[in-house]
């Protein structure tokens, strides 16, 4: 089974992009990030057309994730509510998650806050997400043994994630508290499936609009997928496709593809 992610940046915006990559790639699910669009007006049926079942939990203009799925997806959940109840206050008011089981794997779908800036209250707000993830994940992960999550995680988590570490040292996306915060999560038992297969720096899946970023490889690794054991022994290949990044007005991020 292969499972992809990808943030789209607006699904409506890379349509084509997403369609062609569909067609070229035989991937399972796709677990797409930020569709920034409400449900009703999500482009289904061209998806449907290519033998996918569409799963969606969006909002206007911002966030959004979703499943295209050619298997059969069960348990639907969506946000943190659909695992942690009320207890969860306005978090779920930011579509953010998205949750289902494939073929006997557990796949959670997350978009992270970005965090804005350290100190600044969207960053506050990146770290009580965190903490609330590590709650819907203790309860997840003792429910389901092969588990996945995977998504937009805006979080760099070593140094050779970055292109040029020092010049963003203790800044958002790459701060001690943000990565320790993630740190905290994959402590209940999850592991990065792209580092299973490769040691080496400067791979990335997101490189900025500007500077001319992507075409100098100034990019970071911010696009994840984790694994629980019984999953990530299964693990036969994980690798970051940047051929949709080099398309005509293409998403900021590129697709990462687990292949169990």
């Amino acid at each position: 089974m292969k499972i992809a992610t990808w943030n789209v940046n607006s699904i409506r915006s890379r349509l084509d992009h997403v369609k062609g990559w569909l067609l070229s790639n035989s991937v399972d699910i796709l677990c797409l990030q930020e569709t920034k669009v409400v449900d009703a007006d999500f482009p289904r049926s061209t998806f449907e057309e290519l033998g996918y079942e569409v799963y969606v939990y969006g909002q206007k203009s911002y966030n959004g994730v979703a499943f295209l799925s050619r298997l059969p997806v069960t348990d639907l959940s969506l946000g943190f509510g659909g695992v942690l109840g009320a207890d969860v206050g306005d978090f779920d008011e930011q579509k953010r998650l998205i949750a289902g089981t494939v073929n006997g794997v557990r796949i959670v779908n997350v978009y992270v806050p970005n965090g804005s800036e350290v100190g600044s209250d969207k960053y506050v707000y990146k770290l009580s997400w965190l903490k609330l993830l590590q709650e819907y994940l203790k309860v997840a992960i003792d429910k389901f043994d092969k588990l996945c999550i995977c998504g937009d995680f805006n979080i760099a988590l070593e140094e050779r994630d970055i292109h040029n570490p020092k010049a963003y040292k203790g800044q958002v996306m790459a701060s001690e508290p943000e990565r320790q915060a993630l740190r905290e999560v994959l402590s209940l038992g999850l592991a990065d499936t792209f580092r299973k297969f490769s040691d080496e720096g400067g791979q990335y899946s997101w490189w900025d609009y500007r500077g001319g970023s992507f075409a100098r490889n100034r990019g970071w690794r911010i696009d994840h997928l984790y694994a629980t054991p019984h999953l990530y022994e299964r693990a036969v290949g994980c690798v970051i496709d940047v051929a949709p990044r080099k398309l005509e007005k293409p998403s900021d991020h590129t697709p990462v593809i687990l292949e169990v």
